[in-house]
């Protein structure tokens, strides 16, 4: 056996076309209900999504299918967000990194492969310095470590204030009303998530709009847009994690990926011992260009 679910139902309709699961996780003494899913037999293959306003274990469906014919993929919702529950507590760095080692512990009986997109990679990177025993390899799609004010430059001074507003009970429910119109999701997918502005079709923001309208939907993308949820505070971090591994990485670069972004991925693709691959896409190429993403996965698995 490869994966033991805590509660779960076959799915009809599950994001990734397989069977959903619940894990029922504690933190600080508050209850967290994780939704994940899982396809397919064989090494079990976890794999995290990008953090966002619309992050959800959707994303991976494309790159879960691909895998499922040779291993079993097991996506999951982080709490906050997806499927998961979206509590109002002070998500943070802590809180996932745990997550991640008693999800990881509880759930499976062997070691894993994990591929983790955007900032899930950092976290990744950490349940493997943690948890050596328990990841065989890793594969980083597009890794950041900043959120998006950060990578602005904003201090953190600023963005905790803009957290604290987003939080707060009348005007926080307003301006993340604001962030999450159709025109704005449009806007930020054209900038920073997809290449192809064609597939932007009213059905797909459609789609990701209905993500962010849940109840307790803008705690978590707050923390995350503020920084609040970095795995890391700088690339240094990122870089010596990585260095600590004796377990095969493969990078996977995105092309367009905004210049900042681009550098950090760079930089880790340059250390010794990681594998590297260059596709086209930017932040969210493990949506946009799933089909390529999951063969350089498979090439490298």
């Amino acid at each position: 056996m490869t994966a033991i679910a805590r509660t779960s139902s076959p799915s009809t309709n599950g994001t990734i076309g397989g069977t959903v699961h619940q894990y029922a996780w504690n933190w600080e003494g508050q209850s967290i209900t994780v939704v994940y899913e899982t396809l397919g037999q064989g090494t079990p293959v976890l794999l995290l999504p990008a953090f966002s306003t619309v992050s959800t274990r959707a994303e991976m469906a494309t790159i879960a299918r691909s895998l499922s014919s040779q291993f079993q993929a097991i996506a999951l919702d982080w709490p906050g967000f997806g499927q998961s529950d979206r509590l109002s507590i002070d998500y943070q760095p802590s809180l996932y990194r745990q997550l991640l080692q008693d999800f990881v512990r509880s759930v499976f009986d062997v070691p894993i492969i994990v591929v983790a997109a955007g900032h899930g990679a950092g976290y990744a990177l950490q349940l493997a310095k943690d948890c050596p025993e328990a990841v065989l390899k890793l594969v980083l799609v597009a890794p950041t470590w900043r959120g998006p004010l950060r990578a602005m430059g904003a201090p953190k001074s600023l963005a905790g204030a803009v957290r604290n507003l987003v939080r707060s009970p009348i005007l926080g429910q307003f301006l993340y009303k604001l962030n999450t119109t159709s025109s704005f999701l449009r806007l930020m997918y054209r900038r920073h998530v997809y290449v192809n502005a064609n597939l932007l079709t009213p059905e797909f923001i459609c789609a990701k709009r209905e993500i962010t309208q849940q109840p307790g939907a803008r705690f978590a993308p707050a923390a995350f847009v503020t920084g609040r949820i970095d795995p890391v505070e700088n690339r240094s971090e990122i870089i010596e994690c990585i260095q600590s591994l004796s377990i095969p990485i493969l990078v996977v670069l995105a092309e367009q990926a905004p210049p900042i972004s681009k550098g950090g991925m760079e930089a880790i693709a340059l250390l010794s011992g990681v594998r590297s691959i260059k596709l086209p896409g930017t932040l969210g190429i493990h949506e946009e260009n799933s089909d390529g993403v999951a063969q350089a996965i498979l090439n490298f698995i």
